[in-house]
Formats: C-alpha cells, sequence, structure tokens
C-alpha cells in the first residue's frame, strides 16, 4: 500500500519553467518587419468592419483600466460588460464624485494606451512572451468581473488567442503578435477618442444625452466634454509617439 506523505512541497519546477520562458529574451525581427506589422494594424483599424472585431479588445482593455482605477481609489468594483456594438460598462460603489470618481472615469480610454507604452518598453528589452503574459493577465481578471454573456464570450475568445499563441506558436511569431497587438494598443486609442467625440457630435445634433466619459467628465468637474476629449486624445498620442519609438528603436535595421 502507497501512502501519501501529508505537507509535502509542491512541485514549483512547471512554475520555474514558466518564469524562466517568460523573462528570457525572444529573437527580435528587424525594424521592416515592425513597420510592416504597424502598417497592418493601421490599415486594420482603418476598414470598418475589421475595426469594429478588434474594437471589442479595446473595450477590454478600457474597461479593465476603469476597474483597475476603482480599486486603486478605494471603490468597490460590481463588475463589467462588454457589448457587441463594442461599447463597455464598469460599474463600481462608491462616492459619486470626487477626485476618486475622476479618475476612474478619466481612466478608460487612456488605459489602452498606457499598457501599449508597458508593452513597447518590455518589447524593447526582448521580452515578447512577457507582453502576451501581461496581457492574458488582463483578460484573465477582467473574465472574473463579467457580468454578460456576450462579455463572457468576447473575454473568452481573446484569452483563448493569447493562450493559443503563448502555448503552441514559435518563437519569431510570439514576437511578431506580441508587435502587432502593441501597435494595436497605441494606434487603437487615438481612434476611439476621436470616435468618441464623433459619436458626441451625432448625439448632440439629435439632442441626445451624452453618456460618453467625456461627458461624465464634464458632470464631475469644471471643464467642458470638448476639453476632456482633447486631453484623453493628448494621453493618448504622447503614448503612441513614446511606444512606437521604443519599438522602432529597439530593433536593428533590415
Amino acid at each position: 500500500m502507497t501512502t501519501a506523505r501529508l505537507g509535502a512541497a509542491p512541485d514549483v519546477s512547471g512554475v520555474a519553467d514558466l518564469w524562466q520562458r517568460v523573462t528570457t529574451a525572444q529573437p527580435a525581427p528587424d525594424r521592416t518587419t515592425v513597420l510592416v506589422v504597424g502598417a497592418a494594424v493601421l490599415v486594420a483599424l482603418l476598414v470598418p468592419g475589421l475595426w469594429h472585431l478588434l474594437r471589442h479588445g479595446l473595450t477590454i482593455v478600457h474597461e479593465a483600466a476603469h476597474a483597475a482605477v476603482a480599486v486603486l481609489v478605494g471603490r468597490r468594483l460590481s463588475g463589467i460588460r462588454v457589448h457587441s456594438d463594442t461599447s463597455g460598462l464598469t460599474v463600481s460603489r462608491g462616492k459619486p464624485r470626487g477626485p476618486g470618481m475622476v479618475a476612474t472615469v478619466a481612466a478608460g480610454y487612456p488605459g489602452p494606451a498606457l499598457l501599449g507604452v508597458a508593452a513597447a518598453w518590455l518589447l524593447s528589452r526582448g521580452y515578447a512572451l512577457g507582453v502576451l503574459w501581461l496581457l492574458l493577465v488582463v483578460v484573465v481578471l477582467v473574465l472574473l468581473q463579467i457580468r454578460n454573456w456576450y462579455g463572457l464570450w468576447a473575454v473568452l475568445v481573446s484569452g483563448a488567442v493569447l493562450v493559443g499563441v503563448t502555448g503552441w506558436a514559435p518563437a519569431g511569431a510570439q514576437t511578431v503578435v506580441a508587435a502587432g497587438i502593441t501597435w494595436f494598443l497605441l494606434l487603437g486609442a487615438p481612434r476611439a477618442v476621436l470616435e468618441m467625440q464623433t459619436q458626441r457630435a451625432r448625439l448632440a445634433r439629435r439632442g441626445g444625452r451624452d453618456t460618453s466619459d467625456a461627458g461624465l467628465l464634464a458632470g464631475l468637474t469644471h471643464l467642458p466634454a470638448v476639453v476632456w476629449v482633447a486631453i484623453l486624445l493628448l494621453v493618448c498620442l504622447t503614448a503612441l509617439v513614446a511606444g512606437g519609438a521604443w519599438l522602432l528603436a529597439a530593433w536593428p535595421g533590415a
């Protein structure tokens, strides 16, 4: 008869191997490849059908940013929703006004841009797999807070793609995918702000109520919504310049 040893130390070799993989530099493509990937992402963002499809990924990160800041400022997170029209909603409980609420609302649109800068910084040091795992962690954390079926589907699909790439793609492909997602975050963030302003203008012509992040920020502060649009766009464009510079400076020319 075999007797189990109670209190035996768990096998941590798998965790150690994973950590070594994540912290090991990946092969870097040449600058031409990085530019081609960036151009492909830019084209995808300009095609309405592709933009609508990819926009779900940006929404997931957008709502994750709202949720993360809400928790950091002491609010109680109630859940996240992602809708088929690519809109999203993060519900948190706490004071309805004040700096914490302003920070929570303002975090959404800069969220993807700042994550893109972090990803570009990691890529500039060769940690492509680290970028993919960082994104996977974000997706898993959002998954724990999803409160609608469509959002669950969108998050699960995003997670499945990341798991597939991190688990089975060759190192070179992982680097290209990580660069593509990084470009998508950096380029998609200002595109989303401009889209918000377009929707605001359309809503204003119809006499509707402005429920955009900029509109909510205008209600929480003394700044008009259009000023908040300009601030959010400036943050995203600054992140694009910084992140793009890291991406292009990190890899040698063709």
